[in-house]
């Protein structure tokens, strides 16, 4: 009789089976189907910091057309802003606006609010934590206006350019953050060009920021190319809007809370129409002056009797 086989040897030898099962299937979406290698791309791309930066641009009622034509300046070199409706400018216009921040899914907002037909106030806010900034808004120039020789491309993203005076100060290094996550267009935002082509500048003079905008000229012939990091033939030329930002206040939070800052040299534009008016009142009060000092002259000092007015009454 033969000998049994030991359990061992029967399983080494034994086939091994290969595993016929089906793949795993690929996750299904909206857009289509995604490999597990594509979600692990997607989640190291999300652990990257992605700027969402939105702004919200708004007016109060009874705005004039030249401050409504500076906000749509404004609008049109920002592509990542979202323009709304006028508000009315109440003292609850902060809960409105905050409001309408988060409804339009924003995280910052700048306010333009105007006074008297003539003083333009403009809210720079953080929402919904803060700080705000509240400015006056001067010397403003629209580029309807100007009528300036530079064009650039709408929706190109801006070269941030800021004097050293911004390095000074607390107030101003806040601001000049605050600038630059206002004006500073996200990179690969869905409206904006990927490239550079405008330069906004802010600088500080006399305590009030200037804002200019430049666009950057490159010759385009053949010859007269430009090498990479070549500067000498490049040139700004100014397309405008202008205007001057004064600050009044710096707040803790949105459209209001403590006061961080308040500027002691602002002088509200009621206080220079109201020294203005007294100077014009000044002149008229020192001709009436003169006047009744001329009278009290005449009075005290009377004219002598001419002895020839009677002369010829006797020859009649």
């Amino acid at each position: 009789m033969g000998k049994k086989r030991k359990h061992s040897e029967t399983e080494a030898a034994a086939p091994v089976k290969n595993d016929d099962s089906a793949p795993e299937r690929p996750k299904r979406t909206l857009l289509g189907w995604k490999d597990k290698k594509e979600d692990a791309e997607e989640t190291k791309a999300a652990s990257v910091f992605r700027n969402k930066e939105k702004v919200l641009v708004t007016c109060s009622r009874r705005i004039s057309f030249r401050y409504r034509h500076l906000m749509l300046n404004i609008v049109s070199l920002l592509p990542h802003c979202k323009k709304d409706s006028k508000v009315e400018a109440k003292s609850s216009k902060g809960e409105t606006l905050n409001e309408l921040v988060e409804l339009k899914g924003s995280s910052s907002c700048l306010f333009f609010e105007c006074r008297k037909h003539k003083d333009l106030y403009m809210w720079m806010v953080k929402s919904p934590s803060g700080p705000s900034v509240k400015f006056l808004v001067n010397a403003v120039h629209t580029m309807e206006e100007l009528k300036l020789t530079g064009n650039h491309l709408k929706g190109s993203r801006p070269l941030l350019t800021f004097s050293s005076n911004f390095d000074k100060d607390v107030h101003w290094k806040l601001l000049k953050e605050m600038l630059t996550q206002v004006f500073g267009i996200p990179k690969e935002h869905r409206k904006s060009k990927p490239y550079h082509d405008h330069v906004f500048a802010f600088s500080i003079v006399d305590d009030h920021i200037w804002f200019r905008n430049y666009q950057i000229s490159v010759p385009h012939n053949e010859a007269d190319k430009v090498a990479r990091g070549g500067l000498d033939k490049m040139t700004l030329v100014e397309v405008g809007p202008r205007f001057c930002l004064n600050p009044i206040k710096i707040f803790g939070s949105s459209f209001g809370g403590p006061t961080l800052y308040e500027n002691p040299f602002y002088v509200s534009p009621n206080q220079i129409r109201a020294l203005e008016k007294r100077n014009k009142a000044g002149k008229f009060a020192k001709k009436i002056k003169a006047k009744t000092r001329r009278k009290m002259h005449e009075l005290s000092n009377p004219l002598e009797p001419d002895e020839f007015v009677d002369m010829w009454k006797d020859d009649e």
